[in-house]
């Protein structure tokens, strides 16, 4: 079945030097919606973060080369094993030859049913590990929240840029580019919101260490934020997104929707 969901194709958005955001607008069912996004570093050596995903692969592509040759493409950095975060990775493999694939030996595992990875071209890199992408330096560091076991994020030495996988989302109304375009009330809540849903442990965590956890973040000198999920994040929003995410142990779970919720859609959309 082709995909139901609408997607609106939006402009990649520069978020720091040699570095751009590329975005697709979800429509979900409900009035807030979301982002599928990914990241192209122009560079000495460019890099691909993400893949994206398969219904957008034709705005995907368009984007992402439009900004780099396939040819000149030398790292494509997975931050995890997600659909929406894979979607193009096949053939991003085939149509960049020269680039290699860092991810980790459990996101290998877990793709093989889908994708026999090129095994040659893959480089291991787990958390704090670093590789050398010409002029910058790459450490994948694992975001304090996440939806797999695989999930990296890559932060860039150079721009102080972090790329957090899902960690710190948010759902939007409108294609967004900066959080600090959103109502405050409904950023902060939509974080909340959006972390609780996506890594529901939180209920489980002990403060202390999650506290530490977040300064190990904060020690980066992180200078802006962007997600898979979310519009970016940068000046004073960086340290207030910290302050939500403390805050997440004492929090309570996110409550789904359920049963008579999906009811009540079904009922409008056929009304």
């Amino acid at each position: 079945m082709d995909p139901i969901v609408p997607t609106e194709r939006v402009r990649p958005v520069q978020v720091a030097e040699d570095t751009w955001l590329i975005r697709q607008f979800i429509h979900g069912v409900l009035p807030v919606s979301a982002f599928i996004n990914s990241l192209v570093i122009k560079g000495r050596e460019p890099v691909i973060v993400d893949t994206g995903s398969r219904p957008n692969r034709t705005a995907w592509m368009e984007d992402v080369f439009g900004l780099v040759e396939p040819d000149d493409v030398r790292w494509v950095f997975l931050s995890h094993d997600d659909h929406d975060h894979t979607g193009n990775l096949r053939e991003v493999l085939e149509m960049c030859p020269n680039a290699t694939l860092v991810t980790n030996w459990l996101a290998v595992e877990r793709l093989a049913i889908d994708i026999a990875l090129p095994l040659d071209r893959v480089r291991w890199v787990n958390d704090g590990e670093s590789f050398d992408a010409g002029d910058r330096t790459l450490v994948a560091v694992r975001p304090p929240l996440f939806d797999s076991p695989t999930t990296r994020g890559l932060f860039d030495a150079r721009t102080r840029n972090y790329w957090a996988a899902d960690c710190f989302a948010t759902p939007v109304l409108e294609a967004t580019e900066n959080v600090a375009d959103l109502d405050p009330g409904f950023w902060r809540e939509g974080i909340s919101s959006f972390n609780r849903m996506n890594s529901p442990w939180h209920q489980w965590l002990d403060a202390a260490k999650w506290g530490r956890e977040l300064d190990r973040l904060q020690a980066l000198g992180i200078t802006s934020i962007t997600n898979g999920h979310g519009p970016v994040t940068s000046g004073m929003y960086v340290q207030e997104a910290y302050n939500l995410l403390r805050r997440l142990p004492d929090e309570a779970p996110f409550v789904s929707l359920g049963q008579s919720d999906l009811d009540t859609i079904v009922n409008s959309v056929a009304a």
